[in-house]
């Protein structure tokens, strides 16, 4: 599928409509360009970073988040360090490489495009006779990743658009829009396939505490492209499946075990899943082939990512000025638990919305030749 094929990742602002990706990369300036997420949904802005170290900081503080978004601002930022050497030492720039590398992966820890990407960048440069060809190849192989992201992301919305159907009422939960990849998005490749080809249907989105994804970039992300939908606090959705008002849930992932389909995502997607199990509701997850971890055996062996107690106990939003400020909502003197993600057992998923098709979560080991998987 050409991935122009979805033009669905447009933003309009004063009145004027123009496409955007999420992550770019100005070769000039070697600079990460990035959608500085943390202001949507009252402003949208671009913002230029100017060294690796940067951009490791723009992955772990939420400038830019999403699996695909961050592989591809890990990948550009590994070429981005690399194209920063300016030695004559092709054993020192290989230290410095490797810095990099360990910089940028440790800024998130539980999503792996991160290091699936910055891994595709290294066995690129490797064919590199010095070290001019090999900052060359880092960028084109960083180029590459991204184009492959929206490539695979266009496929989803073709494979999972059928799920989508006439009068559906589909919930979501944090992002997994063109946001959090470098266009189109996973979760919502198939809503935005299904919109272009004028199926009438409703988003019901998770407002997805502490940060608040589905309400500030899906709920946006949706608006923008005219599709109904509706923002929920994260414990409605039991109520709304009891009555039978959700006819199906989809949401992305950040690492999705190939060994045995278990699935990492935001955090709340657990619980999601066991309530569509309890009242027979099907529960999809949409991945790129970066999400796809051939190594590990097991759900719990996934790093949990622990963030900043203050997410939990206090929330960002602008005031009567359009003033972006934050408030203090849990009593002052309390502390918090804030895990970043929550892991979904595969015998919960009905399907994996790859861009080969749909699989049950069992297949993926089966079908690796086909994911990009090992050979044994």
């Amino acid at each position: 599928m050409d991935s122009s094929s979805l033009a669905a990742m447009n933003v309009t602002l004063r009145g004027k409509t123009r496409h955007f990706r999420t992550v770019s990369f100005d070769a000039k300036k070697n600079a990460v360009r990035l959608v500085e997420q943390r202001l949507l949904p009252h402003e949208f802005r671009v913002v230029s970073v100017a060294d690796h170290r940067a951009t490791a900081g723009a992955i772990r503080d939420m400038v830019v988040r999403g699996a695909g978004a961050i592989g591809a601002t890990a990948a550009y930022g590994l070429a981005q360090g690399a194209r920063e050497f300016t030695g004559t030492s092709p054993a020192k720039f290989e230290r410095h490489v490797d810095r990099v590398f360990a910089r940028l992966k440790d800024a998130r820890p539980t999503a792996v495009d991160p290091v699936n990407a910055m891994l595709g960048v290294r066995a690129a440069m490797a064919n590199g006779e010095d070290i001019a060809a090999r900052q060359e190849l880092a960028l084109r192989a960083a180029e590459a990743f991204a184009e492959a992201d929206v490539r695979h992301c266009a496929e989803l919305g073709e494979h999972g658009a059928p799920l989508i159907r006439e009068g559906s009422r589909v919930l979501t939960h944090c992002n997994a829009g063109w946001l959090a990849f470098v266009d189109v998005g996973t979760a919502t490749a198939p809503l935005y396939a299904a919109h272009a080809a004028g199926r009438r249907f409703h988003v019901f989105c998770d407002e997805t505490r502490p940060r608040c994804q589905g309400a500030s970039l899906t709920a946006w992300e949706l608006a923008q492209q005219g599709i109904s939908h509706q923002v929920i606090a994260d414990n409605a959705a039991g109520h709304l499946m009891q009555r039978g008002e959700i006819d199906l849930v989809i949401v992305g992932s950040d690492r999705v075990l190939g060994r045995t389909g278990d699935v990492a995502n935001k955090i709340g997607t657990y619980t999601k899943a066991i309530l569509a199990r309890h009242h027979r509701i099907p529960f999809y997850v949409a991945i790129p082939l970066s999400t796809i971890d051939w190594n590990l055996r097991a759900g719990t062996d996934i790093p949990i990512e622990e963030r900043s107690e203050s997410e939990v106990l206090g929330a960002w939003g602008i005031d009567g000025r359009g003033h972006r400020v934050r408030v203090q909502v849990a009593n002052p003197t309390s502390g918090a638990r804030n895990p970043g993600f929550d892991v979904t057992p595969a015998a919960l998923v009905t399907g994996i919305v790859t861009p080969v098709g749909i699989l049950r979560p069992r297949e993926l080991w089966r079908r690796r030749s086909e994911l990009g998987g090992p050979a044994k």
